[in-house]
């Protein structure tokens, strides 16, 4: 059973796919550091100065000067976080279409001609159609 594991773990899709997680993690983060760091102090001084993670629309409790304070008095909804995270997730999608466009330009075509089904398959067809005529 351990054998059969360790064939199962050491396939090339598996590490492939562990790979590609590690690194879509560290991507996240840097993303997020490009958002937090960047992008929104950049957005918030075109707005006037407004910090996106502390807006909040407070649903009950007495009005809270903060978000933290706010969540600690009642329901609230933090769309100031939420605008934040959309941000990330179309820096993310946008950097990965500019990926797989990339990739689709230095990937080869695949041949007319290997894409034509086998002969064998050409035959069977064939005679399929000689019996639905009889």
């Amino acid at each position: 059973m351990l054998k059969e594991f360790k064939e199962f773990a050491l396939r090339g899709n598996l590490i492939d796919l562990a790979i590609g997680f590690i690194i879509g993690a560290a991507f996240s983060g840097l993303v997020q550091s490009v958002v937090n760091d960047i992008i929104m102090p950049i957005v918030g001084r075109i707005t006037g100065g407004v910090d996106f993670s502390n807006l909040y629309w407070q649903l009950s409790g007495a009005p809270q000067p903060t978000l933290a304070l706010a969540r600690q008095a009642g329901a609230t909804i933090a769309y100031g976080n939420f605008i934040t995270l959309l941000i990330n997730f179309l820096i993310v999608a946008f950097v990965l279409f500019l990926a797989v466009k990339a990739l689709n330009k230095v990937t080869p075509k695949p041949d007319p001609a290997s894409t034509q089904p086998p002969k064998q398959e050409v035959l069977l067809e064939q005679i399929r159609d000689l019996l639905a005529r009889k």
